[in-house]
């Protein structure tokens, strides 16, 4: 009888999983189709870069802000039911940028897509991450990363839909997140472990930041990265004389490492450990951005570095997850989670303002000189960290 519940259990995990990364891969598009989309139809209606931007913000604010009361709904109506939720607020909202030109209108509904995506990828990420076997938690985890990477990357295609219709990518969006919603309703609810009557949420966020605060950087040291390559890079390509073929080229190289190593370096962390890989990952993305001022404008030693840099730092936000679902009691990981998330958004705010500044006031090759540092820190840094427990 017992032979009969583990196979019914693993396949049950299996169905669940390939529903969630269907989810994320959604999810994924939707991001990645809306921040180039909107700013293209705000330009097309004259509206400068700067109000552009500002707007665009709107989105990463709906985020942050929604870290701070995710982990609440979660517990208390369970995982299907705040993805559920994610998603209708997605869609609903996404149907409704067509029908106006207001900004203010616009600065709002991005908003609430920015809180729709928060509650789905931290639903989505606690349910995969809390029911992972320990000795596969890298390997699925990366497999998230990996969904959401996918679906970031096919996004931006959408674009090529507005000759047909203003309304039309979003449309289609919104018919890719119908679909994914149905198969979240024929999901069984989950909900996580709940920490202990007498525990404060303020013991738990402590306690969290004092086991594992080592495994909480990389969430903040991704949101840094991807921001920075993504707003800083292309001005530092300019200045340097790359031309935008060239810039787009080196973005899709380094997200394409990404792609590439994410479920590798995920194995190998099951295998050997999440710590050493991380250690080794920060030390090779530390001299990769370190040595992309050195190539200057060669661009073939560019694709080269920018494809390993992505490679190995690309899976440093599913790889900490992993790492604090080792160590942590399952009780605290909404906790490690909601810390994780929060750092990341830190971290995307920063990134394009130290760039920004460095840019302007220090060099024009400060913006992976401060990667390269930031990392080769985060490296050293590990030989001094040693986890108190392992995860109940």
């Amino acid at each position: 009888m017992s032979s009969s519940v583990i196979p019914s259990a693993s396949q049950s995990f299996r169905s669940r999983l390939i529903v969630l990364l269907l989810v994320v891969v959604v999810a994924g598009m939707s991001q990645g189709l809306l921040l180039p989309l909107l700013s293209i139809l705000l330009e097309d209606s004259g509206v400068s870069s700067d109000i552009n931007g500002l707007n665009s913000a709107a989105m990463y604010v709906g985020i942050f802000c929604t870290m701070f009361f995710a982990e609440k709904p979660v517990l208390r109506f369970g995982y299907k039911k705040v993805i559920l939720t994610g998603i209708s607020v997605v869609t609903l909202t996404s149907l409704l940028f067509p029908f106006t030109h207001s900004l203010a209108v616009w600065f709002v509904l991005r908003l609430l897509v920015g809180v729709g995506d928060s509650l789905l990828h931290f639903s989505t990420q606690l349910w995969i991450v809390s029911s992972s076997p320990a000795d596969r938690r890298g390997k699925y985890i990366s497999l998230y990363g990996m969904a959401y990477g996918l679906g970031f990357s096919i996004g931006p295609l959408g674009i090529n839909l507005l000759p047909f219709g203003r309304a039309v990518p979003f449309l289609v969006t919104c018919s890719f997140f119908i679909c994914v919603l149905l198969l979240v309703l024929r999901m069984n609810n989950e909900k996580p472990e709940r920490a202990a009557k007498g525990a404060r949420n303020e013991n738990r966020f402590v306690t969290t930041y004092r086991m594992a605060w080592f495994v909480l950087i990389p969430g903040l040291l991704y949101g840094l990265m991807e921001s920075s390559m993504n707003s800083s890079f292309p001005l530092y390509g300019l200045r340097i004389e790359l031309s935008q073929h060239w810039i787009s080229l080196l973005l899709l190289a380094f997200g394409v490492g990404g792609l590439i190593l994410q479920l590798p370096l995920g194995i190998w962390s099951d295998r050997i450990g999440r710590k050493p890989v991380l250690i080794v990952c920060g030390f090779i993305g530390s001299i990769a951005f370190l040595a992309i001022p050195a190539a200057g404008s060669n661009v073939a030693v560019l694709f080269v570095l920018f494809a390993i840099a992505g490679g190995v730092v690309g899976s440093f936000f599913s790889l900490g997850l992993a790492y604090a679902a080792d160590i942590l009691p399952r009780a605290i990981l909404p906790a490690a989670n909601v810390i994780a998330s929060i750092h990341f958004s830190i971290g995307s705010i920063l990134g394009p303002t130290v760039g920004g500044y460095g840019l302007r006031y220090l060099s024009v090759h400060s913006v992976f000189l401060f990667l390269g540092a930031a990392f080769l820190a985060f490296a050293l840094l590990g030989f001094g960290f040693r986890p108190q427990r392992a995860a109940a």
